[in-house]
């Protein structure tokens, strides 16, 4: 139970900030980008640093279903823990992205069909407009390098104190690359709790954002599983 409520508060977290960058104070903001596609990029990095050093000893801090999916692969935690988290995780994305819904309807010129809430997507009318395959490729090759960098910080041969700032910094420079792409996911949980209340195409475009960063992180994992990049 105390890694569950762990990784529901560092889900809402890494949703409250990261999509509440982009909300408040990015694009979506009305008529109004003060921090850029680069402070949105930092502002899910800085979470999941924050997340790491809070909730890290306790539940290893992976507030993604994607990044549990590639620890159970990897052989580091059982299945049943996985479904745990992942219940954990959607509940706490879902519940951040309601109390974001709530600050940002406190804007008189905000409504959520034109403002958005962070949701992802592709194609014509989403920020940058690209295909549905460069979505698809983004978001599995995307959650692959983000899980290669995770199980490697994380081994326990790796220097001590450094994982979550490596991993922060990781998923910023993920940001950095793919925002006009997608919006980054490359988190299930992330990804459902914005688009289940916006509705629409985040929902009928969501099931990329869950297939993409699964395949990706099983894949991370795999390797570190039959020791092509386990360290001896």
């Amino acid at each position: 139970m105390k890694k569950m409520i762990a990784e529901f508060i560092g889900t809402f977290t890494l949703v409250f900030f990261g999509c509440g960058a982009a909300v408040l104070a990015g694009a979506g903001t009305v008529g109004l980008d003060p921090v850029g596609q680069l402070g949105v990029a930092f502002a899910f990095g800085l979470a999941i640093v924050a997340m790491a050093y809070a909730i890290g000893p306790l539940s290893g801090c992976h507030v993604n279903p994607a990044v549990s999916l590639g620890v159970f692969v990897a052989g580091r935690m059982s299945a049943g823990e996985m479904v745990q988290y992942w219940v954990a995780q959607f509940a706490g994305a879902l519940v951040g992205a309601g109390v974001l819904l709530l600050i940002a309807n406190g804007h008189p010129g905000y409504a959520i069909g034109d403002n958005g809430l962070g949701a992802n997507g592709w194609g014509s009318g989403y920020l940058g407009e690209y295909s549905m395959l460069a979505a698809f490729v983004f978001e599995v090759v995307a959650t692959f390098l983000f899980l290669i960098v995770i199980l490697g910080s994380t081994h326990k041969l790796a220097e001590t104190g450094f994982a979550g700032l490596a991993i922060g910094l990781t998923l910023t420079a993920i940001h950095i690359v793919g925002i006009q792409i997608t919006g980054v996911s490359v988190n299930p949980a992330r990804s459902f709790g914005p688009a289940v209340l916006v509705g629409g195409a985040a929902i009928a475009q969501l099931w990329l954002f869950f297939v993409a960063p699964l395949l990706g992180a099983a894949a991370a994992g795999l390797l570190f599983k039959t020791k092509l990049l386990e360290a001896e």
